[in-house]
């Protein structure tokens, strides 16, 4: 389950580049190039590096994604590393307090789709070292800079957690524009909760056809029904779940009408449903 590479990773209107600075632990390292493939990203460039991408940790901790570190690249500075990049983006947790802000201009990880979606080419990611950060040097090299929307009081997050949240942000924004159009992006979970008409009226039928076969009067009939109805409808169902509840629905009837003598039961039961 964990390695369907057959299946290309998902199309950008750019192309993203994390770049990590100073990185220390190569626990961290493989658990950046094991979120990096989760969410269908594998450019992967690492500046001064205090840890081998051949360690045994970070090949364990990769998982699946020991590509990404086979074709890492490694920059003496990070000047060299962002040279063919178009957008350059720091991130940081360390926040200016007050009003005005003289140097740490933040956006949030939701802003990021719109403003890369802009691009069409390189962009740069870039991410300080464990208990460090970017340096101030670092972060004037940037164009613009970005946070996660932390608790103040404990804002600094761990390296991979803090990849993890920034691209779980990027791709779930492109999941949600491009999935089933895009080979990388099969639709497989859903997005689209609508039914059409005609399943509609076929399961509204088929709750009228149950509720009339239920035993008790006009009143219990129609509370059935109407309950049914109104739960099923108000959960927003695909048209597969509604699909296969029609037909345990139907089975539910005849059984009903078989039980209480009701020849209604020998007619025309499976309407096929289109």
């Amino acid at each position: 389950m964990g390695d369907r590479k057959n299946i290309p990773l998902p199309s950008s209107t750019y192309e993203l580049i994390i770049i990590c600075v100073d990185t220390a632990h190569p626990g961290n390292l493989g658990a950046i190039c094991r979120t990096m493939l989760n969410y269908g990203y594998n450019k992967l460039r690492l500046v001064n590096p205090n840890c081998s991408p051949d360690d045994v940790e970070a090949r364990n901790r990769a998982k699946h994604a020991g590509d990404i570190l086979d074709n890492v690249e490694i920059y003496a500075t990070l000047i060299e590393s962002i040279s063919d990049c178009g957008l350059v983006v720091g991130t940081s947790g360390k926040r200016e307090v007050g009003t005005k802000t003289s140097f740490r201009h933040y956006c949030f990880p939701w802003d990021l789709s719109n403003k890369f979606e802009q691009h069409s080419g390189k962009i740069a990611l870039i991410f300080g070292g464990e208990g460090t950060g970017l340096s101030t040097d670092d972060l004037q090299a940037c164009d613009f800079l970005t946070t996660l929307p932390t608790w103040e009081g404990y804002p600094i997050a761990n390296l991979s957690h803090s990849i993890n949240a920034f691209l779980y942000q990027l791709h779930s924004d492109r999941v949600k524009l491009q999935q089933g159009n895009d080979a990388g992006l099969p639709n497989i979970v859903p997005l689209d909760k609508s039914i059409s008409p005609q399943l509609r009226e076929t399961f509204l039928k088929a709750v009228q056809d149950f509720s009339a076969a239920c035993l008790g009067n006009k009143e219990r009939k129609s509370s059935i029904k109407n309950s049914l109805t109104r739960m099923v409808m108000m959960s927003a169902p695909t048209e597969d779940e509604v699909t296969r509840l029609i037909g345990g629905l139907i089975d539910a009837t005849t059984s009903l009408q078989f039980a209480n003598n009701d020849e209604n039961w020998k007619k025309d039961r499976r309407r096929r449903i289109e």
